[in-house]
Protein backbone atom coordinates (compact mmCIF):
# COMPACT_ATOMS: atom_id res chain seq x y z
CA UNK A 1 0.00 0.00 0.00
CA UNK A 2 1.23 3.23 -0.86
CA UNK A 3 2.22 6.49 1.76
CA UNK A 4 -0.49 8.29 0.13
CA UNK A 5 -3.31 5.75 0.57
CA UNK A 6 -2.21 5.07 4.13
CA UNK A 7 -3.04 8.90 4.65
CA UNK A 8 -6.69 8.43 3.26
CA UNK A 9 -5.24 9.77 0.05
CA UNK A 10 -5.63 8.09 -3.29
CA UNK A 11 -7.14 8.45 -6.35
CA UNK A 12 -11.27 9.19 -4.91
CA UNK A 13 -9.96 11.58 -2.83
CA UNK A 14 -7.61 13.71 -5.06
CA UNK A 15 -10.49 13.44 -7.60
CA UNK A 16 -13.17 14.71 -4.70
CA UNK A 17 -10.79 17.59 -3.75
CA UNK A 18 -10.32 18.94 -6.91
CA UNK A 19 -13.36 18.81 -7.95
CA UNK A 20 -15.07 20.51 -4.85
CA UNK A 21 -12.18 23.25 -5.67
CA UNK A 22 -13.50 23.77 -9.37
CA UNK A 23 -17.36 23.55 -8.16
CA UNK A 24 -16.29 26.04 -5.40
CA UNK A 25 -14.32 28.62 -7.55
CA UNK A 26 -17.58 28.56 -10.08
CA UNK A 27 -19.73 29.26 -7.23
CA UNK A 28 -18.21 32.44 -5.84
CA UNK A 29 -17.46 33.63 -9.61
CA UNK A 30 -21.37 33.65 -10.30
CA UNK A 31 -22.17 34.99 -6.72
CA UNK A 32 -19.64 37.44 -7.18
CA UNK A 33 -21.54 38.27 -10.94
CA UNK A 34 -24.77 37.63 -9.74
CA UNK A 35 -24.71 40.66 -6.44
CA UNK A 36 -22.80 42.84 -9.26
CA UNK A 37 -26.36 42.78 -11.48
CA UNK A 38 -25.77 40.15 -13.93
CA UNK A 39 -28.49 38.05 -15.05
CA UNK A 40 -27.80 34.39 -13.27
CA UNK A 41 -27.71 32.63 -16.85
CA UNK A 42 -24.81 34.65 -17.99
CA UNK A 43 -23.45 34.76 -14.57
CA UNK A 44 -23.20 31.23 -15.15
CA UNK A 45 -21.71 31.18 -18.36
CA UNK A 46 -19.36 33.82 -17.47
CA UNK A 47 -18.22 31.75 -14.18
CA UNK A 48 -17.77 28.78 -16.25
CA UNK A 49 -14.96 30.19 -19.10
CA UNK A 50 -13.54 32.86 -16.12
CA UNK A 51 -13.33 29.41 -13.59
CA UNK A 52 -11.59 27.22 -15.90
CA UNK A 53 -9.07 29.41 -17.08
CA UNK A 54 -8.27 30.40 -13.11
CA UNK A 55 -8.38 26.90 -11.67
CA UNK A 56 -5.35 26.28 -14.07
CA UNK A 57 -3.21 28.32 -12.30
CA UNK A 58 -4.95 28.61 -8.45
CA UNK A 59 -5.25 24.54 -8.63
CA UNK A 60 -2.13 23.63 -9.56
CA UNK A 61 -1.10 21.64 -6.56
CA UNK A 62 -4.26 19.76 -6.71
CA UNK A 63 -3.68 19.00 -9.94
CA UNK A 64 -0.33 17.79 -9.62
CA UNK A 65 -1.64 15.71 -6.49
CA UNK A 66 -4.56 14.47 -8.84
CA UNK A 67 -2.02 13.66 -11.56
CA UNK A 68 0.32 11.62 -8.98
CA UNK A 69 -2.97 9.43 -8.40
CA UNK A 70 -4.24 8.75 -11.31
CA UNK A 71 -0.53 7.54 -12.53
CA UNK A 72 -0.05 5.41 -9.06
CA UNK A 73 -3.92 3.76 -10.12
CA UNK A 74 -2.60 3.21 -13.69
CA UNK A 75 0.25 1.46 -12.39
CA UNK A 76 -1.22 -0.70 -10.01
CA UNK A 77 -3.76 -1.99 -12.49
CA UNK A 78 -1.00 -2.68 -14.91
CA UNK A 79 1.22 -4.59 -12.17
CA UNK A 80 -2.17 -6.36 -11.45
CA UNK A 81 -3.35 -6.95 -14.90
CA UNK A 82 0.23 -8.88 -15.36
CA UNK A 83 -0.60 -10.94 -12.29
CA UNK A 84 -3.63 -12.28 -13.91
CA UNK A 85 -2.44 -13.21 -16.95
CA UNK A 86 0.59 -15.21 -15.89
CA UNK A 87 -1.80 -17.04 -13.52
CA UNK A 88 -3.77 -17.66 -15.97
CA UNK A 89 -1.08 -18.69 -18.02
CA UNK A 90 -0.04 -21.23 -14.96
CA UNK A 91 2.96 -19.44 -13.72
CA UNK A 92 3.92 -19.37 -10.05
CA UNK A 93 4.88 -16.45 -7.83
CA UNK A 94 8.57 -16.96 -8.64
CA UNK A 95 8.25 -17.26 -12.19
CA UNK A 96 6.39 -14.44 -12.38
CA UNK A 97 9.15 -12.47 -10.18
CA UNK A 98 11.63 -13.54 -12.51
CA UNK A 99 9.94 -12.69 -15.60
CA UNK A 100 9.08 -8.33 -14.43
CA UNK A 101 12.55 -8.71 -13.79
CA UNK A 102 14.08 -9.87 -16.97
CA UNK A 103 11.37 -7.48 -18.17
CA UNK A 104 12.72 -4.19 -16.08
CA UNK A 105 16.59 -4.90 -17.09
CA UNK A 106 16.24 -4.94 -20.98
Amino acid sequence: MSQQQQRGGGLPAAVAAYTAARLALLAAITVVLVVAGVPLLVALMIALVLSLSLSLVLFRGLRARLNVAVAEAASRRCAERARLRASLRGETQEQQARQEGADHAG
